[in-house]
């Protein structure tokens, strides 16, 4: 059994903690203010592991440790990245605060990974030219270790050995804190734009150029929009119109109708769905559209009232691994009530 870490967003932790709880019912879950909530008594994370959907960052295999001042964090941590990390692969490092004021605690995580990078310039530049601060996915051959600070002395590490962060994908994240800053565009026609700017990061792949993409409950064009700005072919699909000058775009061709009955002539490239509606409806279109194999890739918002209908996301835990090359199933920053599934699907054939 393991302890795991679990970052969630400060008015998430409740459905955070129950959820943990369906997904490892013999585990023991110990919230940590204002968004940790720590799972004891856990099974191992792997491939196979649900998706975590209120967790924004995940710390696998973490353990308590202390140092009473930033030159012992910073050799606490060399000695263990130095025991545990595969010589010259590619590692990344994620040290942030959990705790009082923000600013106070970020300089802190500033100055023990400065106190780190010069340690191991002095000791140990192999190591240090392996580092690599890039927010792509993983590949097979990163490590990654994290630093969560629960007070000035004290915190949670954790050390994720290749190919481990590749193969937990669903789970953890490029994002320090599972962080993605919402996107800003005032000539979008909304800011429900930002979740699809959001999803793309977190799938770690753009809407290309050329792709053929269904805007599901497209109005007021939002996603449209971001998807023509990538230069792909939309077909919009709603009762009401999109914003005029989305409307008139060449590369968009409107359909006015039911998002819920459409289907294409033939599969196109994206899905692409944030239109309101109870979340079981959602999800039967998203599972339909996969099933039926209409879509290459797909981002859809399944939508919520309240709290009492979260658990109907655990049914697609094991619908989207099963299907999917990729996949996220998780609240990002840019939701509000709501969560979203985006993911790429296995080619027909494959295992």
């Amino acid at each position: 059994m393991a302890t795991h870490v679990f970052l969630g967003s400060p008015e998430a932790t409740e459905p955070l903690t129950h959820e943990l709880l369906r997904s490892f019912p013999r585990s023991r879950c110990e919230t940590h203010p204002p968004a940790l909530v720590i799972a004891q008594d856990a099974p191992p994370l792997l491939p196979t592991s649900p998706a975590v959907v209120f967790a924004r960052q995940i710390l696998p295999d973490a353990e308590p440790v202390a140092a009473a001042s930033i030159r012992l964090w910073a050799e606490l941590l060399a000695q263990r990245c130095l025991a545990a990390l595969p010589e010259g692969q590619p590692w990344r490092l994620h040290v942030f605060p959990h705790y009082g004021a923000a600013d106070a605690g970020r300089h802190r995580c500033e100055l023990i990974v400065a106190a780190l990078r010069e340690h191991l310039r002095q000791r140990h530049r192999r190591t240090l030219r392996a580092l690599d601060t890039a927010l792509t996915p993983f590949t097979p051959a990163h490590s990654l270790v994290q630093l969560a600070l629960t007070s000035p002395e004290t915190g949670f590490l954790s050390l994720a050995l290749a190919p481990t962060p590749s193969a937990l994908r669903h789970l953890v994240v490029p994002q320090p804190e599972g962080d993605v800053p919402i996107a800003s565009d005032k000539a979008a026609p909304s800011r429900a734009f930002a979740k699809l700017v959001e999803a793309e990061i977190r799938l770690g792949l753009r809407i290309p150029s050329d792709a053929t993409c269904v805007d599901l409950g497209a109005s007021p064009g939002s996603w449209s929009y971001t998807a023509l700005q990538r230069g792909a072919y939309v077909i919009a699909v709603d009762r009401s119109p999109l914003r005029p000058d989305v409307m008139q775009h060449p590369r968009l061709a409107f359909v006015e109708g039911d998002a819920f009955r459409f289907a294409p002539e033939a599969p196109v490239d994206w899905l692409l769905c944030d239109v309101i509606a109870a979340p079981e409806r959602s999800i039967d279109l998203l599972r339909r559209w996969i099933e039926q194999r209409l879509c290459a890739a797909f981002v859809v918002t399944i939508k919520f009232k309240g709290h009492a209908d979260y658990p109907i996301l655990d049914s697609l835990k094991s619908f989207l691994p099963a299907h999917c090359d990729a996949f996220v199933l998780t609240r990002l920053c840019a939701n509000r009530n709501e969560a979203c599934a985006a993911g790429i699907l296995r080619p027909a054939g494959a295992g």
